[in-house]
């Protein structure tokens, strides 16, 4: 079984709401993941990294890449594995 198929039989109506909107996200857009700033901006979760970590515990492989803004500020921006 893929980590595709896996993730597709998830129950995601088990999981918060927030985790759920996340979860909605991440699959929506692939390629763009999401940073604690969008997070925040777009759907009010200020604890992002719990919310990964939660759907991570639901069996949900996401990655996190570190990066660094303009200013010098560095951030995690996270993705679904491939």
């Amino acid at each position: 079984m893929t980590h595709k198929e896996f993730v597709d039989q998830i129950n995601v109506n088990g999981l918060s709401p927030q985790c759920r909107t996340l979860y909605r996200h991440l699959t929506q857009r692939k390629a763009a993941g999401i940073s604690q700033m969008e997070a925040t901006l777009l759907y009010k979760i200020m604890a992002l990294p719990r919310r990964i970590a939660d759907l991570k515990e639901a069996g949900i492989h996401i990655k996190a890449e570190n990066k660094v803004d303009q200013t010098g500020t560095r951030y995690a921006r996270y993705s679904l594995e491939a």
